[in-house]
């Protein structure tokens, strides 16, 4: 692990009105990727906490190489961003509810399609939910789109818990989701993997683990606790994150990974941190006291994307980088999202 650092003065890298546009920066590799990619291009589920910034970064990119009316959002706009959020941005929208048919059906062709919905929250008590939204859904949209070339987020919680000292669960270890949210997960990736077989469509499956803003993460969460002054559960002691601007980054590339069969891609950070130290680390940031609650259990959902990193490079944004950025946030009453990541439940059940 990283030795701790003494504490030193976090400064926020932009202006808290302007966190959307610093997270949707395309890289010029991603802005590359998009050259060399048929649209037009669908962004499926846009309305939660990954698609607006994955939205407006394509937008930004497509527009730079002279194709501004390339993309759409498509979403039911009711979750955590509406439909205005993507129009001030210049990004074309689509309203329409993925479960129907008929409006699935509706949806232009599109060559590129980046698929991001699905639920997790309040699930363990609406099973019927969970299984509409990540099984039955993305059977649909896999035979809709089945000539197009898919990228389609999944989690790193397909795979089994694991030892730190493992290095964390790499593509081919095989999967054993603990909890019927994880074990939905593998479901979806079992209908865009079926479609892929069958029609030779290239797909991508996108095993994330965690990603993290300003707003929302498991950082975020961290850093709350330590500042309200409650102690910090370390029972899941060992965690990977990826700064969202990064693992968009690396969405995009990822169009160039997409194969037949299904090709999974690990996405998240270079390192496995332990959560004590992370605590530690924002409580002297913060200049905040830190309390610990639990011991830290043998194993935790660990996930290894030293093969996303051999191809696209290492996220650039360091954890103390992050951990400074989100400090700095919460100091200047930056808003959050209001959602507890729930990284701590070890039972699946969310």
């Amino acid at each position: 692990m990283p030795p701790v650092k003494t504490a030193t003065a976090a400064a926020l890298p932009c202006p808290v009105n302007g966190a959307d546009e610093f997270l949707s920066q395309p890289s010029p590799e991603a802005t590359a990727v998009l050259a060399r990619t048929e649209g037009p291009v669908l962004v499926l589920g846009a309305g939660g906490k990954l698609g607006l910034h994955l939205s407006m970064m394509l937008q930004r990119a497509l527009t730079a190489l002279g194709r501004p009316t390339a993309l759409t959002a498509v979403s039911r706009f009711q979750t955590l961003h509406d439909r205005s959020d993507f129009m001030q941005h210049g990004i074309a929208t689509c309203a329409a509810d993925l479960c129907h048919p008929a409006a699935l059906a509706a949806l232009p062709e599109a060559p590129t399609v980046f698929f991001l919905a699905g639920v997790k929250f309040g699930t363990a008590s609406a099973p019927e939910l969970l299984h509409r939204l990540n099984v039955g859904l993305p059977r649909l949209v896999a035979e809709r789109f089945a000539r197009s070339r898919l990228v389609a987020y999944s989690t790193g919680c397909v795979y089994p818990f694991m030892r730190p000292d493992s290095g964390g669960a790499t593509e081919s270890t095989p999967p054993a989701p603990v909890g019927d949210y994880a074990e939905s997960c593998l479901a979806r990736e079992v209908a865009f993997s079926d479609v892929s077989h069958r029609h030779g469509t290239p797909v991508a499956l996108i095993r994330l683990n965690y990603s993290v803003e300003f707003r929302y993460g498991l950082l975020v969460d961290l850093a709350q606790k330590v500042l309200r002054g409650e102690p910090v559960d370390v029972t899941t002691g060992y965690v990977n994150v990826i700064w969202q601007r990064d693992a968009l980054d690396h969405t995009i590339r990822a169009l160039e990974l997409a194969g037949s069969p299904a090709v999974p891609v690990n996405l998240t950070g270079s390192a496995i941190l332990s959560v004590r130290q992370l605590a530690t680390r924002f409580g002297e940031i913060l200049d905040r006291p830190v309390s610990f609650t639990g011991r830290e259990a043998d194993t935790a959902w660990l996930n290894n994307a030293t093969d996303s990193h051999r191809r696209f490079g290492a996220p650039p944004t360091s954890v103390e980088q992050m951990q400074q950025w989100i400090a700095a946030w919460l100091r200047n009453d930056g808003p959050t999202w209001g959602k507890p990541t729930g990284f701590e439940q070890r039972s699946g059940k969310f």
